[in-house]
């Protein structure tokens, strides 16, 4: 019997995206089918690695012992305050160096380019170097440059890309949205200033943008937790696995609702 194919499509959050984490690993262990990946930003980040077959206990572990110095490097500004080059080697490692064409599950990575303003659909060349396009929030980050392009996060237009996972072929699409809460939020420096603003942003274009619904939405509660916390790695990623396996039931019900059934309705 044919069943649909099922696509995840994962959003935008910094640390806070470490849930995907979670949440891929109750779906590996529970045998939910997943036939396409799409992702933005720390979605991009996570689906990209488990894409290109990192083993997903192995790099819990690994991001439960990274802190921000490990990752990037505060420059005098031109474009952003971060340069990522330690970041950018790490994802060669966790994505093996592929390209897209040798990824195990299809997946297309999300960025804006800021020069056009246009949406930016990575799926060709690289996997390390379109995550970090894909995840650099603008003045923060420094843009990447691709194919002629200057790209930053594809948070900017699509936080969580559900449109995206469809047109590579999805029929039951999974997404799972780790965005801040509307909350108070106690900012303390200009990175501060800069993040709580993109979060801003991305809350106000997801309010009136309007986008594809998903077959099931997972929202791990991860309560005022700043992205900027990697120190609570571990708790992020339980919260991810909690909301999985919360929304199980859900999951094989939208796969059984497109499931041809053996009459061939």
């Amino acid at each position: 019997m044919m069943r649909p194919k099922v696509g995840l499509a994962l959003g935008a959050g910094a640390a806070r995206g470490l849930a995907h984490l979670g949440v891929l690993e109750v779906l590996v262990r529970e045998g939910i089918p997943i036939d396409y990946l799409t992702g933005t930003s720390a979605g991009a980040l996570v689906g990209g690695v488990f894409a290109a077959g990192a083993d997903l206990l192995w790099t819990e572990r690994l991001v439960c012992h990274l802190e921000w110095e490990h990752l990037v490097q505060l420059v005098v500004p031109r474009m952003g305050f971060v340069r990522a080059d330690q970041l950018l080697q790490l994802l060669r490692l966790l994505t093996k160096g592929k390209t897209f064409a040798e990824l195990e599950i299809p997946f297309a990575a999300v960025a804006v380019d800021i020069e056009s303003g246009e949406e930016v659909i990575l799926q060709e060349g690289p996997v390390a170097e379109a995550i970090l396009a894909s995840a650099s929030v603008p003045g923060v980050f420094e843009p990447q440059r691709w194919g002629g392009r200057l790209l930053v996060d594809g948070g900017v237009l699509n936080r969580v890309p559900i449109d995206v996972v469809r047109r590579l072929g999805a029929e039951v699409v999974v997404a799972v949205d780790v965005g801040l809460e509307e909350t108070v939020t106690q900012v303390k420096n200009i990175i501060g200033v800069m993040n709580q603003s993109f979060e801003i942003m991305q809350r106000e274009i997801a309010r009136f943008k309007a986008a594809e619904p998903a077959d099931v939405l997972i929202r791990p509660d991860l309560g005022r937790l700043s992205g900027y916390r990697l120190e609570a790695a571990a708790s992020i990623i339980e919260a991810g696995r909690v909301a999985a396996e919360a929304a199980l039931p859900a999951i094989r019900q939208a796969v059984e609702e497109k499931t041809p059934t053996a009459a061939g309705e």
